[in-house]
């Protein structure tokens, strides 16, 4: 029995340790972030009249619902019309190839190089359609958008001026969020995004450390591509795997904070865990790439740990289901400890842990390029620590499969556009299908529920917001993935549709 409880209590604190660690990256980030803030990225003289010729890729699969507005966005991009090349990559099989031959077809008339490309062979995913447009692509550099962006006008004429300078392999503008206000799960994802975006690119780029392209709202030289070894679709964040071969290779990349590009978080709680779910797995597969080959470039050992820290970040979830799993057992095999004792054992744990959390993304809404309203949303941090904790399975399980299957299949995650719902006939319902791992996160909630019971009780008042934060995390993940939640999906629609008009008119 002690041996046991030796056993549970170690494995306990070790996890508690290894979180902490990063916890404390989290404020190392905001020491860079703050050491570098005025550093901006500047184009080099007389970039100004740099004009080269442009192709823009949007890559699509199956998005009916927003392939207009991208092509209608793209269109309005201020660039020379004969520097300017649009291919739509597309390698939908439902009703969107319709829609988009007849908007490409709308565009060509009206004197645009826009071309209509449809693989019917999806070999390679996204990194496969990227890699077939480049081989009839005429640009010297090219644009990426994902189907849910809204590219701005003026977004080539802020990113093309960089590529002046020849060591620059690509550049990668900040996500902005059409339908934050939405709901708490939209609330949830953007300020969890505007800390990648806000914090880690910016600290990493502006220190000399490589950071990751993040597959849209950028530009690649097409030169830089091929010399890091083209599009690979061995892993499904081909990406970050494009952008760190690139760098390996003496390439750099630059991040424009300020370069704002809005777009559409998911509604749904399972278009949510599916995007989740890719964006670990792929970090996965590109760890097992590429890891190894980094720790033995010649890459500053700040270069390296920054790539751990980025890459390995998802692995905090598998340990996040062990803690949930050993926290109850923890809390009766240390029932007769003393208050001050479990306040000097465990407090440092969960404060530098939660301190680093609050501040980090906290202080991400501050730091925004449009900041206003701020501190309303401050509010929306303990939810996002317990909907972190409902995610922790649907993680843990992409990380298994990246670590230890050869599945590549690359999963989209379906949006919502404008017009849908009844208010086009032709537009579709995409959804995500439901997973049983919805199932294993209601018998957690069941778990803390019951725990939390017990705890109030029992008067044990220190342990409530903590099987709280667990409770409400997997019951929030679990009933909203079991659920068929039209009604958010029709009033998400409205949202955006209300946020784009507003875009268009602002513009």
């Amino acid at each position: 029995m002690d041996t046991l409880k030796a056993l549970v209590l170690g494995t306990y604190f070790t996890i508690l340790t290894i979180l902490s660690v990063y916890g404390a990256h989290r404020l190392w980030m905001l020491i860079l972030y703050f050491r570098h803030k005025k550093e901006v990225p500047q184009a080099p003289e007389g970039s100004e009249s740099f004009l080269p010729r442009v192709t823009v890729q949007l890559a699509i699969f199956n998005e009916v619902n927003v392939v207009e507005r991208l092509v209608d966005a793209v269109i309005r991009m201020d660039w020379p019309k004969d520097k300017l090349e649009i291919q739509l990559l597309d390698d939908s099989t439902d009703e969107t190839v319709h829609v988009a031959r007849a908007v490409c077809e709308r565009y060509e008339l009206l004197g645009f190089d826009i071309q209509h490309i449809h693989r019917t062979d999806r070999t390679g995913f996204k990194a496969g359609a990227l890699a077939h447009g480049l081989q009839t692509a005429k640009g010297e550099f090219v644009a990426m958008f994902d189907a849910d962006f809204i590219p701005t006008v003026d977004f080539l004429r802020q990113a093309v001026p960089q590529f002046a300078d020849p060591k620059v392999a690509f550049v990668q503008g900040c996500w902005d969020h059409l339908n934050r206000d939405f709901s708490l799960l939209t609330q949830v994802q953007a300020i969890l995004l505007d800390g990648h975006f806000v914090f880690e690119h910016t600290a990493r780029n502006r220190s000399g450390a490589f950071f990751n392209f993040s597959g849209t709202a950028g530009m690649w030289r097409v030169s830089a591509i091929a010399d890091a070894g083209g599009w690979e679709h061995d892993t499904i964040t081909e990406d970050a795997d494009l952008s760190y071969r690139a760098q390996l290779k003496g390439w750099r990349g630059v991040y424009l904070k300020d370069m704002v590009v809005p777009a559409e978080l998911p509604v749904d709680v399972n278009a949510f865990k599916s995007q989740q779910h890719r964006w670990a797995k792929g970090n996965a597969q590109v760890i097992r790439k590429l890891l190894v080959t980094i720790w033995r470039s010649d890459a500053s050992l700040h270069t390296k740990l920054e790539c751990w820290f980025h890459l390995s970040a998802n692995c905090n979830y598998f340990l996040m289901v062990i803690l949930a799993v050993l926290m109850v057992p923890c809390m009766i095999l240390r029932a007769g400890t003393p208050a001050h004792v479990l306040l000097m054992t465990d407090g440092p744990f969960f404060l530098l842990n939660a301190v680093s959390v609050g501040l980090y993304f906290g202080v991400s809404q501050k730091e925004l390029f449009d900041n206003r309203g701020w501190t309303s949303r401050i509010k929306y941090i303990p939810a996002l620590m317990s909907l972190g904790i409902g995610l922790a399975l649907n993680q843990a399980k992409a990380l298994m499969e990246g670590f230890f299957t050869d599945d590549k299949e690359f999963k989209r995650t379906p949006k919502l556009g404008v017009d849908a719902f009844g208010m086009a006939t032709s537009k579709r319902a995409y959804k995500v299908p439901k997973s049983l791992i919805s199932f294993l996160e209601a018998g957690f909630a069941v778990y803390y529920f019951v725990a939390l019971l017990a705890a109030i009780y029992l008067r044990k008042w220190a342990s409530v917001p903590f099987l709280w934060l667990f409770f409400s995390g997997f019951s929030y993940m679990s009933l909203f993935s079991l659920m068929d939640v039209k009604l958010f999906r029709k009033l998400a629609m409205e949202e955006l549709e209300d946020a784009e008009g507003a875009s268009h008119f602002v513009q």
